[in-house]
């Protein structure tokens, strides 16, 4: 049986194909509160010369300066593509309470790959992690966009 994909997850994937568009890596991320979109973004590395760019970075700042607070206690973070280290050191600085992602990334990921950053002890909060939602949609968007460089 297939599931519908939830809608933060879908808009997540729509930034990540417009960001694809543009040029950039097709990367994807959404804040919800309590189901409400708080933020969105997609990677800007590029076009803004900033390495730090990632869409989840920029869409966890959006979120706290929306609520004019630096902890993300009761949000929720939808990327598609599995954090890496900067990005898992942002969502635990932040606070985030859930994180779901769709593809996850063997090579730079650190969430489940990596350096499981959640999991070291040096690591102060640790939020629910939910990974492999839109799995195949987001791993087809960054497979396309990388074929189409080589």
């Amino acid at each position: 049986m297939v599931f519908p994909l939830p809608p933060a997850m879908r808009l997540a994937l729509d930034l990540a194909r417009k960001a694809a568009e543009a040029g950039e890596v097709p990367v994807g991320a959404v804040v919800t509160r309590y189901g409400a979109v708080l933020s969105t973004s997609a990677n800007a590395m590029r076009g803004g010369c900033d390495p730090t760019a990632h869409a989840e970075m920029l869409a966890i700042r959006r979120a706290a300066e929306a609520l004019g607070v630096s902890r993300l206690d009761d949000c929720d973070l939808w990327v598609t593509l599995e954090p890496c280290a900067m990005c898992a050191g942002a969502i635990t600085l932040a606070r985030i309470g859930r994180l779901y992602y769709a593809a996850p990334d063997l090579k730079g990921g650190a969430v489940d790959n990596g350096p499981h950053l959640f999991a070291q002890p040096t690591c102060h909060h640790r939020p629910e992690v939910y990974g492999g939602i839109g799995e195949s949609e987001a791993a087809a968007l960054l497979r396309e966009f990388f074929a189409q460089r080589r």
